[in-house]
């Protein structure tokens, strides 16, 4: 398509084809164009569905998705053995990214962070095996644990690198300041962050920092976890357990406020015969090639309604009028129930 044109026309009827792929950073590994966030598999929204996930990944296989995203403390702990049971009976070729540093307390709970040595190894080991793989391609500390310096757990990673236990280093929602202490230990290849039309806070800090220090950027709820599909009217549409409903974002004043937003986003995506969710990922995407984001899903349908988002070229003008549909700012309520607390990503 010209440069300058509109997106229209672009949607593929039918399948889309094979992901396009991106670098994490200019010196980084090759992966495709979105990856697939794989925490939902097992929690947060809603009931479990390891046969749905594994049936997602295979498909996302087929797409030519091949980067996939999960955590130690999802499940807790089931996640990892359902994303590495799929991707082993596949036979296909992924790059795999997990995590550690969150710590679960009894019944499952969310109790803290430990980004301690020790700890980091066991988790390390622990994932290994869950996994079932030798080698981690992309590890992150999930959080920074306030306790230990930020120079220490990268320090205890990168002796999972020289072992030959993990290939590359991550971290998770850290700012500028802790990701250039970090570098100077050791190279950091990617950083993950919520990121989206309805989460702009990286543009002012860390995504300028992953750009000077030749750092790629994970974008992780890059649908506003759901929100930007315009799928959802309301709470009552959310089953019992999902942890949207204790979201500041998601109630009832906020969402009926912030629905006026995903309203507008849809008539432009009409327009350019796209789905909402496309033309956010879309323009999220548009945003640097060194972008990878990872919508979540364990519904095949839905992830094949993600991947075609990779094949939309959005003009200026279209990036201009989303811009207009949901400026920078407009989104009311907080990201989370409480800033201190780790909390789940997604889609």
């Amino acid at each position: 398509m010209p440069p300058g044109t509109s997106a229209i026309g672009i949607f593929l009827r039918g399948l889309p084809g094979p992901v396009q792929r991106r670098r994490l950073g200019p010196r980084g590994p090759e992966v495709s164009a979105l990856g697939l966030g794989c925490m939902g598999i097992n929690q947060s929204y809603g009931e479990p569905d390891p046969k749905g996930g594994e049936a997602t990944i295979r498909r996302a296989l087929e797409l030519g998705i091949d980067f996939f995203d999960t955590a130690d403390v999802y499940g807790p702990y089931t996640n990892e053995e359902v994303v590495g049971r799929a991707l082993r009976e596949s036979g296909s070729r992924f790059f795999l990214a997990t995590k550690c540093g969150i710590v679960r307390g009894e019944g499952g709970s969310l109790s803290g962070r430990d980004g301690s040595p020790a700890h980091i190894r066991e988790s390390c080991e622990a994932s290994l095996r869950r996994l079932g793989v030798e080698r981690i391609d992309l590890y992150y500390l999930h959080r920074v644990d306030p306790k230990v310096p930020i120079e220490v757990s990268v320090g205890a990673m990168a002796e999972l690198v020289d072992d030959g236990k993990v290939r590359y280093l991550g971290l998770s929602e850290v700012d500028a300041g802790t990701l250039r202490r970090a570098c100077a230990v050791h190279p950091i290849t990617a950083v993950q962050s919520e990121y989206s039309l309805w989460t702009r806070e990286p543009e002012e800090g860390i995504l300028p920092a992953c750009r000077e220090l030749g750092v790629g950027f994970v974008p992780f709820s890059p649908l506003g976890r759901g929100f930007l599909t315009g799928r959802l009217s309301g709470t009552e549409d959310l089953p019992a357990s999902d942890f949207r409903r204790s979201i500041p974002r998601f109630q009832p004043g906020p969402l009926q406020r912030n629905l006026r937003l995903v309203d507008r986003l849809g008539a432009l995506a009409r327009e350019l015969s796209l789905t909402p969710a496309q033309l956010a990922l879309a323009w999220l995407l548009a945003q640097g090639p060194d972008l990878v984001p990872i919508p979540g899903t364990k519904r095949p349908e839905y992830l094949e309604e993600n991947a075609a988002a990779a094949e939309v070229r959005l003009s200026r003008r279209d990036l201009e009028r989303i811009e207009e549909a949901v400026p920078k700012g407009a989104v009311e309520g907080a990201r989370y129930s409480s800033p201190n607390r780790p909390q789940p990503a997604g889609r």
